[in-house]
This record gives C-alpha cells, sequence and structure tokens, in this order.
C-alpha cells in the first residue's frame, strides 16, 4: 500500500503506484479508480493483449452512451476529448478518460506525467509519440457510487485537459506545434500586407495606412518569433530523448537492485543415498559379474 501524509493529486498518486509496482517486480500493473466504477471481473480481458504479446499497454473502453448517470453533455466531452486525444497520440483508442488499464512493465518504465492534475490523457498521448503498442479492449462498468472528486465541474476538466494536450504536443511536437501556431500571425500579417498594397494600388495612393503596416509588422516578427522558438525546441528535443534513455537506463537498474534484495525461493534438494546403498549396489553388480563369468 503506497500513501502520503496528504492529498498530492491523483497523477503523482498513479506514478508513485507504478514505481512501488515496478520495484515489487510486476510484470502487467493493473489501474483502476477508487469510485469501484469498473468492473474487476474483466482484468483477465484487459490484460490479455499484454500476455499475448500484442500490446505494450491496453485501455479499458467503456459503452459511454450507455452508461445512465453520465449526462448528454459529459457523453458529448468524452468522445470529444477521446477525438482530440486521437490526433495528437496517432493512436485508435476510443475512450481516452478512461483510467482502467494494464500496462507491461517495459510500458512502465518509459512513462512520464508531468501533469499533476490527470495522467489519462497524458499517458496515453506519450505512449502514442514514443511507439508503443497500445490498444483498447471493451469493458463493463458499474453503477454510480458517488459523485467524481476529481472533475468538480466540466469547464475546468475541459481546460486542464487542454492544457496537457497543448503541453504534451510542445514537448513531443515542438517543430509542428510551434509551425502551426506560428503560421496564424504570420498568415494574418501578410494578409494586411496584401490588403495595403491592394488599397496602395488601386485606391489612395497618397494614403500611408500606417497602424495597418505595423500591426501586420508585428504579427509577421511574432510568427517569425514562433518559427524560431520551433527551431530551438527541436533541437532541445534530442537532448530530452538523450535524457529519457538515461532516465529509463536508470530505472532498470533501480528495479533491479531492488529484485536481487528480494528472498530467493528454496529448492529443496534430492534425497541424498544412505552410505550403504552403493555398498549393496556394487556388491550385487558384482555378484553379477561373478555369475556372468
Amino acid at each position: 500500500i503506497v500513501s502520503f501524509e496528504h492529498n498530492r493529486g491523483l497523477a503523482v498518486g498513479f506514478m508513485a503506484g507504478l514505481d512501488a509496482s515496478l520495484k515489487a517486480g510486476a510484470d502487467i500493473i493493473v489501474n483502476t479508480d477508487a469510485d469501484n466504477q469498473y468492473c474487476a471481473a474483466d482484468i483477465p480481458k484487459l490484460v490479455a493483449p499484454i500476455l499475448q504479446g500484442e500490446a505494450e499497454m491496453v485501455v479499458g473502453e467503456r459503452p459511454i452512451q450507455s452508461i445512465p448517470h453520465f449526462s448528454p453533455t459529459k457523453k458529448v466531452l468524452q468522445g470529444l476529448g477521446s477525438w482530440v486525444v486521437r490526433l495528437a497520440s496517432s493512436t485508435d483508442i476510443p475512450d481516452a478518460p478512461s483510467g482502467f488499464r494494464a500496462i507491461s512493465r517495459q510500458a512502465a518504465l518509459q512513462l512520464n506525467v508531468f501533469n499533476e492534475y490527470t495522467y489519462t490523457l497524458e499517458t496515453i498521448i506519450q505512449a502514442g509519440q514514443k511507439g508503443m503498442a497500445i490498444t483498447s479492449v471493451p469493458i463493463r462498468t458499474n453503477g454510480d457510487l458517488r459523485p467524481s472528486r476529481l472533475v468538480k465541474s466540466i469547464p475546468i476538466y475541459i481546460q486542464r485537459s487542454i492544457l496537457t494536450i497543448f503541453r504534451i504536443f510542445m514537448v513531443y511536437r515542438p517543430m509542428r506545434f510551434f509551425t502551426v501556431f506560428g503560421g496564424i500571425p504570420f498568415g494574418v500579417g501578410m494578409a494586411l500586407c496584401l490588403r495595403w498594397l491592394v488599397l496602395y494600388w488601386f485606391d489612395d495612393p497618397t494614403r500611408v495606412r500606417a497602424p495597418s503596416l505595423i500591426l501586420a509588422a508585428i504579427l509577421i516578427l511574432i510568427g517569425v518569433q514562433l518559427w524560431i522558438l520551433g527551431l530551438v525546441a527541436d533541437v532541445l528535443s534530442v537532448n530530452r530523448k538523450m535524457l529519457e534513455d538515461i532516465q529509463l537506463r536508470l530505472r532498470r537498474a533501480d528495479v533491479d537492485r531492488y529484485r536481487s534484495q528480494w528472498p530467493q525461493p528454496v529448492v529443496p534438494e534430492p534425497p541424498k543415498s544412505s552410505p550403504s546403498q552403493p555398498l549393496v549396489q556394487n556388491g550385487m553388480a558384482q555378484h553379477a559379474k561373478d555369475g556372468d563369468r
């Protein structure tokens, strides 16, 4: 049992559980929520793809549309969030917020959760970006026992989920992220420049229209700066990958060190024959040889 003196958040508890499970020698780690919303009888179904070598992470797919205590708004938001995660992670997980999942030892060693609020979206995006084999299986759910203590309101959950997705994109796809967001102000600035040229040639060339030019220059400069920031972040991502590789090696060494401290199983030794037994056998063998002669 892993416990804290005070509440440190779901993500911290998840990582502490992974670390404790790895040190305990777990080959497959099953994670579930404390509100008992998932049917524990589906655990064999959840770990089956890992045992068969088909996946490193398996996410339980809830029947969202048939869960009675889910409001229509929550069902729509669940589907929308899962769609965004599929785009961000290049995976095909239909129920990304599901906390009922199985993780192999190798996958658990590579996971890092930066967000303090939740781990569900970040771990899927991270697994997809790292090329892990991830799949989902349909699961059953139990009745609603109590309101969620994590999701206090839908708007706050959406806000934090969007921030998590943006942060993961910046970490694992910095060039694409800053290229897209740098292209927005750059494109608007170029459009203002084109507008200024059109008005200059076809309207009144004596009008300077300085505000449009100043705004266009500022937007173009912002776009170029974001692109430069993307280049720098892309170069720094090489260091991040090297640090992740070092961290993986350290985690493996730490887990192996804990494994070496476990008590070794006692293997019973085969029963030893008494000293007189070989003499009798030798004597019988000697008599047999004499008889042959």
